[in-house]
């Protein structure tokens, strides 16, 4: 004889068995997606060597132990520092950009790499796609944690711009070691196609703590809102200064300069102040712009060829700007990576594609 469930009891397994479903539907859904970045295979990059007439650091033929942060070569004065955040998303950019640095470099073995990534990230996948790529690079991996600025961070107009890692330039200076004095910060989405020790030497003057490269002719006040521009105790802010707009995707940080004037929470207290009356509607750059504006060194255009991802949703593809080129930035919603693949790449994309070395499965037995 069978028994029949109770109705009330039937549906309640019914419910239970469709929760069930979808979140394992879910699961598999986000596992596949992480997956598929994490386990993107990279070809194995040339080595690069010092040309004659580089000045030798300490260890310079030894490789990094990634868990040694005072090692003689992190702190030798000859290092050029270059630093970049690091993650599954953009790992295809970073790997790029890393060649091109080294492949145009003059003294590439002086080359370190800092790297900035999520304290929830895989960093043992991380190291070991770099190292699998460039097995005598020198470079070190530091955990950011994201809860130190998520509560800082508003809403801006691209869900994309709200990444906590977007903001860990902000805290290189609290991050890296304190022997570590300058350094160069490039995003992951660029190229070089010039020597980065010519950048890494920007004069900085007497007092100014960040170069970068500015574009005067931008509509500032653009980058902020009506009510900070209507606050005369807000816009007083650039009261006896000139501000233009600059790019912080790339930068050469004076670090002791930094630290010594605590510009991190100089740009923490606009972004608390952005939580009370929103001011502005960008991310991470108007902190910068409110903190630095007129009071950077200035930067030739060619070591920032910006804005070439255009705009994917429209199809813009944009030009080079006038004049000489030493990096090609793809800032913007378009990438050349994901356009490439989609069979749809801007015509300065090409100049990206020699760098990738990401191994396509066509590639796999060769």
């Amino acid at each position: 004889m069978r028994t029949s469930l109770p109705l009330p009891l039937l549906l309640l397994l019914l419910l239970l068995i469709l929760l069930f479903h979808t979140s394992l539907s879910t699961s598999t859904t986000t596992a596949t997606s992480n997956n598929a970045n994490a386990t993107q295979q990279f070809r194995e990059a040339p080595q690069f060597y010092n040309s004659p007439d580089c000045p030798s650091i300490s260890t310079a033929d030894e490789e990094v132990d990634p868990e040694e942060d005072d090692s003689d070569h992190i702190c030798s004065d000859q290092a050029i520092h270059v630093a970049m955040t690091l993650d599954t998303q953009y790992i295809r950019g970073s790997m790029a950009a890393i060649l091109s640095v080294l492949q145009h470099s003059s003294c590439p073995q002086n080359i370190l790499f800092h790297f900035v990534a999520s304290a929830s990230a895989n960093a043992s996948l991380l190291r070991a796609t770099i190292s699998t790529s460039f097995p005598y690079l020198k470079f070190q991996i530091y955990p950011f944690d994201d809860s130190s600025v998520s509560g800082l961070i508003s809403t801006s107009i691209r869900s994309a711009l709200d990444c906590p890692l977007n903001y860990a330039r902000s805290y290189l200076a609290n991050i890296l070691p304190l022997c570590v004095r300058r350094v160069v910060y490039l995003d992951s989405d660029l190229i070089l196609v010039d020597d980065i020790a010519k950048l890494a030497a920007t004069p900085l003057g007497d007092s100014a703590v960040l170069a970068a490269p500015e574009y005067c002719n931008a509509n500032f006040t653009s980058y902020f809102t009506l009510s900070f521009w209507s606050n005369p105790s807000l816009s007083l802010t650039f009261a006896n200064r000139k501000p233009c707009y600059f790019n912080t995707g790339v930068m050469v940080i004076d670090l002791d300069r930094w630290r010594a004037g605590d510009y991190t929470g100089k740009i923490e207290e606009w972004m608390e102040l952005q939580k009370r009356m929103r001011i502005y509607e960008l991310g991470s750059l108007p902190p910068f712009l409110l903190v630095f504006a007129g009071n950077i060194a200035s930067v030739d255009h060619r070591w920032n060829q910006h804005g070439l991802g255009g705009d994917n949703f429209r199809g813009l593809c944009r030009n080079l700007h006038p004049g000489p080129v030493s990096l090609l930035h793809w800032s913007g919603k378009g990438k050349p990576w994901a356009r490439l693949d989609a069979n749809r790449p801007c015509p300065l994309d090409a100049l990206w594609a020699p760098y990738d070395l990401l191994q396509t499965p066509f590639a796999l037995d060769s």
